[in-house]
């Protein structure tokens, strides 16, 4: 493809996109995001880059003010949230179409084109996502994970995660993200779109490639914690408006979770309440072991699932069943989290400090 052919789709010009960049202390993989974004096969005139900073004390600035034509808000929030980013971004610009992106994502180079021609195909279709592929899966179970639930079946789409192009006039309509949210931000923008009339699509294109960087439990909880966070917050919102989405999965880390603790927890109060005798033993451990089919059953009842749905040979798909069967409890451990602070009226917010990006092995 030539150059004046590469700024045409179908005899007409391609439309402008606004790249919006979200980032705290993301330094170490900004560059690449950026660069991706320049080394796409879509006219580079056509291409619009806002990186926003939610506050970074590393040299985010610093590397984002290094490319020209790059636009850079600096944002010094006390607490930094995604939709505060996103929004600001958007906001910023003019484009009829918006690709919002992580800084720690890299954009195939057919992307914009891909989606481009797929969007143009309906004027009701107000976003277009693809595949996110992890750059390093085999050097952490953790990516792995990732690199295993990132996507979705091709076709017409509930939501959408954190990469995305989207048409400027479907975030208008909505007001675009909530900017409260530390966790399903992403999803809850979605659903609004949705209800405004517009259609959400994924292609069976590759989209962004992504390294989560993870390399330890901690982190593993972490992001547990705040995806189990994020159900219950969207959970609120969407059940208000009669909506039945994420109810199967908010009820089956409740029941999972909460029922496999509510038996050891009873079980040892069985077990430490009275005197030592048989049938105390006897009832505490029927108690314990009762909540254990609970908690495991994706690794009891649901591997050849997993095999067929996900297209992993058998240890694969055992590993993975461990991860879907323990991770309900830091997951349980984050809507506890979100009741209390709905309760309290004291939400998760994020601290600039302990938010950065990373890469899976050190630079060279």
């Amino acid at each position: 493809m030539n150059n004046e052919q590469s700024k045409t789709l179908n005899g007409q010009e391609r439309p402008d996109i606004d790249c919006v960049l979200i980032g705290v202390n993301s330094a170490k993989t900004l560059g690449r995001c950026i660069e991706s974004i320049r080394a796409s096969n879509y006219p580079p005139e056509r291409l619009h880059i806002c990186y926003v900073d939610g506050g970074s004390t590393d040299n985010s600035l610093a590397v984002a003010e290094s490319y020209p034509g790059v636009k850079v808000i600096a944002l010094t929030p006390e607490h930094p949230s995604p939709g505060l980013g996103r929004n600001a971004g958007w906001r910023s610009g003019s484009a009829p179409l918006v690709q919002f992106l992580d800084s720690d994502t890299m954009v195939d180079p057919e992307w914009f084109g891909k989606a481009v021609e797929t969007i143009g195909t309906d004027s009701r279709l107000g976003a277009v996502i693809g595949m996110r592929r992890e750059l390093h899966p085999e050097r952490s179970i953790y990516n792995w994970i990732g690199d295993v639930e990132w996507n979705g079946p091709v076709g017409a789409s509930d939501c959408f995660g954190g990469d995305v192009l989207m048409r400027r006039e479907a975030l208008e309509a909505t007001g675009g993200y909530d900017e409260e949210l530390v966790g399903g931000e992403d999803p809850e923008l979605s659903r609004r779109i949705i209800r405004a009339g517009w259609k959400i699509e994924r292609i069976d294109a590759v989209m962004t490639r992504h390294d989560l960087a993870m390399s330890t439990v901690q982190q593993y909880l972490k992001r547990a914690y705040r995806s189990g966070y994020g159900f219950a917050a969207v959970r609120s919102r969407e059940a208000k408006t009669g909506s039945d989405f994420w109810k199967n999965d908010y009820r089956k880390i409740i029941i999972k979770g909460g029922g496999f603790l509510a038996a050891g927890s009873l079980g040892l109060l069985t077990l430490l309440s009275g005197k030592p005798s048989r049938l105390r033993g006897a009832a505490s451990t029927a108690l314990i072991l009762g909540g254990i089919p609970l908690l495991f059953s994706p690794r009891l009842f649901r591997v050849e699932k997993f095999m067929k749905e996900n297209s992993l040979n058998r240890k694969e798909a055992e590993t993975y069943a461990w991860h879907c069967s323990l991770v309900v409890l830091p997951q349980l451990a984050g809507i506890i989290r979100y009741l209390a602070g709905a309760l309290l009226n004291r939400p998760l917010r994020n601290r600039r400090r302990a938010l950065k990006t990373g890469l899976s092995t050190p630079e060279a």
